[in-house]
């Protein structure tokens, strides 16, 4: 979603990076706060955000430099220039400058909208998605049954899976590797949070007992998990990608499809995470975490249902015009 003036492609041992203008870059990392404030809410990615704003493939194909040999033997060599130029370091950088920065500023404003407004922030997250979808479906250029049926697949795999309810799983080192492994995985699918991972295999609260407590070692092992993950998931991704380009979009898509789901905005609480001795685990609000929730609809038998329900018509409508009109501006640059 850049300007032709503000980028040139150019081949960098068969990865083709896209040079910007510094505009570009702050571009980049404005679009890494959105990702980063997606994170935040819990059941919301940061990959939906990054395939609605138009970054996820390079996203991908720029972890996956990681993991390539060239860059291993100019690391190991000591060639820093030569393997930053292997890397797409400049548009890493932007955006993870854009995340650290939403993390830093906005988790404490969006935590506290979900715990007092959750209906209101779902409902802006709904509107989100639901016109993601319809925008990343233009890419696609021509429909076929087979196309269809992956998006099925994706829809029907993502609805269960943010249905599930979370296991008791082991606390060895290398159920702690998986976790970290699957979770990040997750993080840069469209639809599936990678916090919400980690409670489906029983190690949030494991997790966040090892952040507050400064458990090095556990959080290494979950670190170095991610990372392995998130390079070896790359690698993938960006295959399919090069390979069945509408097969994966479609995939993508389905995932994205049947994550409304999980932002619907009306739901009912049913069960809640706890501890090994049955006590509720708490957030730093010391509200309950939430694992099983049912999907209702809006009680309109009130002035102040009535009132809510406008609320998040209006949120909704909102969010769904910001991805429109974020669609329509980059088409007119391109142009």
């Amino acid at each position: 979603m850049v300007s032709e003036k503000d980028k040139t492609a150019v081949p960098v041992n068969n990865h083709r990076k896209i040079k910007r203008t510094p505009r570009g870059y702050i571009g980049l990392a404005l679009r890494g706060v959105a990702m980063g404030a997606s994170d935040i809410v819990p059941g919301v990615s940061g990959g939906t955000m990054a395939l609605i704003l138009g970054i996820y493939e390079e996203l991908v194909d720029s972890i996956r430099m990681i993991g390539q040999p060239e860059f291993f033997r100019a690391a190991l060599k000591f060639r820093i220039k030569d393997a930053l130029a292997i890397l797409n370091w400049e548009f890493m950088l932007a955006i993870t400058l854009g995340i650290g920065l939403a993390i830093l500023t906005l988790s404490h404003f969006l935590e506290r909208l979900l715990v007092n407004q959750p209906v209101y922030l779902w409902s802006f997250f709904f509107g989100l998605v639901l016109a993601s979808v319809f925008i990343v479906s233009k890419r696609i250029k021509r429909w076929t049954p087979p196309l269809g049926a992956i998006l099925l697949l994706g829809a029907v795999a993502s609805f269960l899976l943010v249905g599930l309810v979370p296991a008791r799983t082991p606390e060895t080192w290398w159920f702690l590797f998986l976790s970290g492994a699957l979770a990040i995985c997750a993080m840069i699918l469209p639809g599936i949070s990678g916090a919400f991972i980690l409670v489906l295999l029983g190690k949030y609260e494991y997790v966040l007992g090892a952040v507050n407590d400064r458990d090095i070692f556990t959080l290494a092992l979950v670190a170095a998990g991610a990372l392995i993950g998130l390079v070896t998931f790359a690698q993938i991704l960006s295959w399919l990608f090069r390979k069945y380009h509408d097969g994966t979009v479609a995939l993508l898509l389905g995932l994205m499809i049947g994550s409304l789901r999980k932002v619907w905005p009306w739901k009912q609480d049913e069960a809640w995470l706890t501890h090994a001795d049955g006590s509720y685990v708490l957030d730093s609000f010391g509200e309950r975490i939430v694992t099983q929730q049912a999907d209702i609809l809006p009680a309109l038998s009130s002035r102040a249902d009535v009132t809510e329900f406008i609320g998040a018509l209006v949120l909704a409508v909102i969010g769904f015009g910001i991805i429109i009109a974020l669609d329509r501006l980059a088409g007119a640059r391109r142009t």
